[in-house]
């Protein structure tokens, strides 16, 4: 791919109005794992997929600090994520006996799931106000549990289902992409590792020593692509502390490991997938 040259994120909407769609609130669907067949059949499936793909493709070969269009959109969704970052500020943890868990994050939880409609709403454009239900759905959801006080890798394959439906609906424009990753998804990962820490929040669905993070697993994908063809980054530097340390301001990957330090096709993850309008249950369409 040319630099310039940036892929349409699929299912955004470039040419048809979302205004004319119905919209509907996103529900659980896959109830037990014979049900997974559906999610890999679905169209939402096919749509999560290629917007991952096509992100990916986007910031191969590029540092954090690439020079990138910034629009309004992301602009609006980073000054969303501050507001999330400054409710953790204003709810600070509780004294309690337990370790884990500080039950502080029900109260910035409940906060959220108040005015989640209202933070999309900043983001969206009037004439799209009947899809900010809907969308609204997938921001909750991609902060972790309250009942459990935990967060992993399904909450944050919501929020990159946020971002695929704000491509779909067209508040996220083509030259969006490497914006979408670098200053949106990063900052994500900042608000959510300060949940993390600020609540002792326990890690979902953990896979032990299969995984490299408990937490995050799109960085990974994302920040690898950004290390293609790297004059010198090996594999063999990233246990190496002189190397992160030098390299993770510009790599997300590394900064992804320099935390550490301190999952698409599994059942625990998508059986609290939710599907909607804009990421269907149903097939996708052969025709």
């Amino acid at each position: 791919m040319a630099e310039g040259e940036r892929q349409s994120p699929p299912g955004s909407s470039e040419d048809t109005p979302a205004a004319t769609q119905n919209f509907i609130i996103p529900k659980k669907e896959i109830h037990t794992v014979p049900d997974m067949g559906k999610w890999k059949r679905s169209q939402a499936y096919a749509d999560y997929i290629g917007f991952i793909l096509t992100l990916n493709e986007g910031v191969k070969g590029k540092k954090l600090t690439f020079e990138y269009k910034v629009s309004e959109a992301i602009e609006k969704l980073v000054a969303l994520l501050n507001t999330l970052d400054r409710w953790i500020d204003e709810t600070p943890p509780m004294d309690q006996p337990s370790r884990f868990g500080n039950k502080a994050y029900r109260t910035w939880y409940a906060k959220l799931d108040e005015e989640a409609e209202n933070l999309v709403a900043t983001v969206v454009p009037t004439h799209l106000a009947a899809a900010v239900p809907e969308v609204a759905v997938y921001l909750k959801e991609s902060v972790g549990n309250s009942t459990r006080i935990d967060y992993g890798t399904g909450h944050e394959a919501a929020f990159a289902a946020f971002l695929c439906c704000l491509c779909k609906i067209g508040v996220l424009r083509v030259d969006d992409q490497i914006a979408i990753v670098f200053k949106v998804f990063n900052r994500y990962l900042e608000v959510m590792r300060k949940l993390q820490k600020t609540y002792r929040m326990e890690p979902a669905g953990s896979q032990g020593v299969w995984g490299l993070d408990d937490f995050q697993f799109l960085p990974f994908i994302w920040g690898s692509s950004q290390l293609i063809d790297h004059p010198y980054l090996e594999p063999r530097h990233f246990v190496d502390e002189k190397a992160v340390n030098e390299n993770h301001k510009d790599y997300m990957f590394l900064e992804c490991i320099l935390f550490i330090t301190e999952c698409l096709e599994k059942f625990p993850v998508i059986q609290h997938f939710k599907f909607g309008s804009l990421l269907p249950i149903h097939p996708v369409s052969l025709c």
